[in-house]
């Protein structure tokens, strides 16, 4: 059972992610502010956010998994990006500064939250955000929230990852921190990339008219360089954001001399999410004029979900229904050794479904016991 903790959870793009690798997954929380997110969210995971009443003796809240995926807009060249420090500022931002009271300085809020954990500190901490994030301008801020996990006892890798790597047909280019408490850094050479898949395998069938580009404003941008542009997809999509019909837009050629915009399916395909998740999810939404406008600005707000499942697939899988460290004695569980383990806390796994008495480990820990004491 892996435990996991989402700040900014948007519609639940890791969850999504341990789900397609069949690892037994238990949110601790889960955080967002955006109520129709929310309202996706649950409706995607209905089936498996059954509520029931459980003891709380010996009860274990540490996640293995805390990830926060902090808004991107202050730190975007398409936002209001700033230095990080000093006064002479570009734009009118002020990037992620602590204190700045922009949505991107929330970042400095889990640093917050993990500090005060204490023994709780998940093992692994996921920070996803946009390639500016390590720019000249935001460089002081990444460099020092990775001072900050170090001092909180964590191992930092990061590496910018691009959705195309890990089979999807979208240009999508994101930074990924991966922390690890007490342990080696995380190897992003090790993730398991694949083949980008046919664009045309994502793309509906018969999109209705009301797709179309209509706006003089995009149709005279089709082909043009610089922000006011709509580019013309060929063999992959550009980066799915919030919205599809402004500039800069992409543009699928109808071969009629029509364009049309890429549908709210397919934005949600293009960020590796199943037909099943996007139904679930426009369920419980409310189209609005033309579009399911939320259900763009969820997919655009994403994080693609191929990627976690290559670094859940490093991290977990082999690991998954095993608790315990064959070669170590450590219980995966309560992170601590076996012999630290106290009775409350097996009887409390056993109750959960956890079956201690048959864990390899303490079968070897005792035949251990036994052969010093001959």
């Amino acid at each position: 059972m892996v435990q996991i903790l989402e700040l900014f959870g948007g519609i639940g793009s890791p969850r999504c992610a341990l789900r397609n690798l069949n690892i037994p997954t238990k949110a601790i929380d889960y955080v967002e502010i955006n109520e129709k997110a929310v309202r996706s969210y649950n409706s995607m995971f209905r089936d498996e956010l059954e509520y029931k009443t459980q003891t709380v003796v010996g009860w274990n809240l540490k996640p293995d998994i805390l990830i926060h995926g902090s808004p991107c807009q202050d730190m975007s060249i398409a936002g209001h990006q700033g230095k990080a420090t000093g006064e002479e500022r570009i734009n009118r931002g002020k990037g992620s500064d602590e204190g700045s009271g922009t949505r991107s300085s929330l970042m400095w809020e889990t640093i917050h939250i993990i500090e005060n954990m204490g023994e709780w500190r998940p093992k692994y901490v996921i920070w996803e955000n946009v390639k500016n994030v390590k720019s000249k301008y935001m460089r002081p801020n990444f460099d020092r929230y990775m001072s900050e996990m170090e001092r909180l006892g964590y191992s930092n890798n990061h590496e910018t990852l691009d959705a195309r790597e890990f089979g999807l047909p979208q240009a999508r280019e994101r930074v990924f921190t991966v922390s690890v408490l007490d342990g080696e850094p995380f190897q992003f050479d090790d993730l398991i990339r694949t083949p980008m898949q046919n664009l045309q395998d994502f793309l509906e069938s018969d999109v209705p008219d009301v797709y179309d580009v209509t706006q003089p404003s995009v149709l005279e941008c089709i082909g043009a360089k610089g922000i006011r542009r709509a580019t013309v997809i060929q063999d992959y999509a550009y980066t799915i954001t919030t919205r599809q019909d402004r500039t800069p837009a992409q543009v699928i050629d109808r071969g009629d001399g029509r364009y049309r915009y890429l549908t709210e399916r397919e934005c949600w395909r293009l960020q590796g999410y199943t037909d099943e998740d996007f139904e679930r999810a426009r369920e419980a939404q409310q189209r609005i004029g033309k579009y399911y406008k939320a259900l763009y600005d969820q997919a655009g707000n994403s994080i693609a979900v191929p990627i976690f499942e290559s670094m859940f697939e490093k991290s977990f899988s082999e690991k998954q229904g095993r608790r315990f460290d064959e070669k170590r004695g450590i219980c995966r569980w309560y992170e601590k050794p076996l012999r630290d383990v106290t009775e409350v806390q097996q009887e409390q796994c056993e109750e959960n479904g956890q079956q201690c008495d048959g864990c390899p480990d303490l079968i070897l820990r005792e035949k251990k016991e036994e052969n010093e004491n001959e």
